[in-house]
């Protein structure tokens, strides 16, 4: 059975709470909004959440902003270095549907996920970051712009595959995929352009499913029917892109601070490949777009994280 697509954060958050609520652990909880973002969850019935990290600390923040922990399981953890490690193992052990990042550090989150204590792993973790991008009708996601520095091409078809597969969580039945680069043309010379031809002949081998991967093409012209009209561009991908795979952790990451900066954008983050999806947003991202990372994980999980993943 078909689902609606969701084109934006309001659309999302409303159906993490027709599909919640799920349990989220929230490392480093004493986060100002980080615990915003989990009392609303639950009181909205979107997620109950358990709060990792120094409780003295945390209890000092939520008196601060008037945050009512009752509802919230909280687990000391006095040591900072520690803090990560056991909200996975929390979630290892099947006490929690997915891990949100609060205050520490990405490295440490991610090495945390890696651990053998916490049992986790599976596959290559990446990053998908659905954007809501003013004067764009959907949510676009790009990848990767923060876990794979410098993927492999072996690591590339891995990342497109996982955006797929959150695009399609999402209710994007055949979502369209961009490989971006700095030509629309094959050039020896650019490096990435000769990289997307190579990948758009595994997708058309089988090699990655469940959606239409074509390139090189400039930004513009994924993005703009009319660039694409004006460069001759003929593909269902071409002005009509739902997912950017950026060539290298450069691009994607400047792409995306570019659009939440110059363009007021905002990501709701998530790393796949582990056991449960890790919410992972950007350090400057207020409440309301935690909620929203947050929500994001509730519906993938409601909707078959562990049957892809786990």
């Amino acid at each position: 059975m078909s689902i609606s697509p969701i084109c934006n954060f309001a659309q999302l958050v409303a159906t993490a709470q027709e599909l919640g609520p799920r349990t989220a652990v929230i490392a480093g909880a004493q986060e100002r909004e980080a615990l915003l973002a989990a009392a609303e969850a639950v009181q909205q019935g979107i997620a109950n959440c358990i709060l990792v990290g120094d409780e003295p600390a945390i209890r000092q923040a939520a008196a601060a902003i008037r945050v009512d922990l009752a509802p919230m399981p909280l687990v000391h953890v006095a040591d900072p270095t520690r803090v990560a490690l056991e909200a996975m193992c929390i979630a290892g052990r099947g006490e929690a549907d997915m891990v949100v990042k609060g205050h520490v550090k990405t490295d440490e989150f991610l090495r945390a996920a890696l651990s053998r204590e916490a049992r986790l792993r599976r596959r290559l973790l990446t990053h998908v970051g659905p954007y809501q991008i003013p004067g764009i009708d959907r949510l676009v996601f790009i990848s990767d712009g923060g876990v794979v520095l410098y993927p492999t091409a072996p690591q590339k078809v891995q990342i497109i595959q996982n955006a797929i597969r959150v695009a399609r969580l999402l209710g994007i039945e055949n979502p369209k995929v961009a490989l971006v680069a700095a030509s629309e043309r094959v050039n020896p010379a650019v490096p990435s352009t000769m990289e997307a031809t190579s990948l758009v002949v595994m997708a058309r081998q089988g090699q990655i499913v469940g959606g239409v991967v074509d390139g090189p093409f400039t930004l513009d012209a994924a993005m703009s029917a009319e660039v694409a009209a004006e460069l001759r561009i003929e593909s269902p991908v071409a002005g009509h892109a739902d997912v950017i795979i950026a060539h290298h952790v450069e691009a994607g990451n400047i792409m995306g601070k570019g659009i939440t900066y110059f363009a007021g954008g905002r990501m709701a983050g998530i790393v796949v490949g582990a056991k449960v999806p890790l919410v992972v947003g950007s350090r400057a991202d207020d409440h309301a777009t935690r909620l929203a990372s947050l929500a994001l994980g509730v519906v993938m999980t409601a909707r078959g994280y562990k049957e892809l993943w786990g």
